[in-house]
């Protein structure tokens, strides 16, 4: 059972797994309920893994990486705070950059190349973390600055960018939450462009 918490407010969805529709559904119920009561910020949903991506770095034989802290970690940094319209959007992980790390930890994890005592280093920097609700098409847009480093040695720096495009409406009961779930498809389509990019893959090669 899926459960929505920010600043004391619960709210059961009764939802498993937030695949697809479902999300949706349930970041739309939860929107609804903060849009009428007007207070508590509404929470990204989780990152899920783009698996296709992930097969085709695994097949590049990535050796085994570390992860630097992602930054920024403060709550007034305003990478760290999605508006939506009146509606605020914040990160279950306590920052948009915590959010960012974990959803790599994940993906490295996944094709079993993560390792925190590993020498070589990815550090992320966010730039840009914007969710545009638009009044009929709505966009995200993402620059994250990355670092890879072997034995304190720099392999890489660059900076990656992303923009992704929606259905939104003018009316927030439609738009807020079509928002909400648009984040974690950012973020994936950020970390697809890091993966996909042949200098990353050299810089973490083997």
């Amino acid at each position: 059972m899926a459960i929505f918490r920010s600043q004391g407010v619960r709210v059961s969805t009764g939802l498993r797994g937030w695949p697809g529709s479902r999300a949706l559904f349930a970041s739309g119920a939860w929107a609804a309920i903060v849009l009428t009561t007007g207070c508590a910020p509404l929470l990204a949903p989780p990152y899920a893994a783009d698996y296709e991506t992930l097969d085709r770095l695994e097949a590049t034989r990535p050796g085994k990486v570390a992860l630097a802290r992602a930054e920024p970690t403060g709550a007034d940094d305003k990478v760290n705070t999605v508006r939506l319209r009146s509606a605020r959007l914040v990160s279950p992980s306590g920052s948009f950059a915590q959010y960012l790390q974990d959803a790599l930890m994940r993906d490295l994890s996944e094709i079993a190349v993560y390792d925190p005592k590993a020498p070589t280093r990815i550090a992320a920097r966010i730039l840009v973390n914007d969710i545009d609700l638009g009044v009929i098409n709505g966009t995200g847009r993402m620059e994250v600055e990355f670092t890879v480093t072997r034995d304190g040695t720099q392999r890489l720096r660059k900076t990656y960018r992303a923009q992704t495009a929606f259905d939104s409406s003018y009316a927030n009961i439609v738009a807020v939450p079509a928002g909400q779930a648009a984040y974690p498809r950012l973020v994936r389509a950020l970390l697809r462009e890091v993966y996909a990019d042949a200098q990353f893959v050299a810089a973490i090669g083997r």
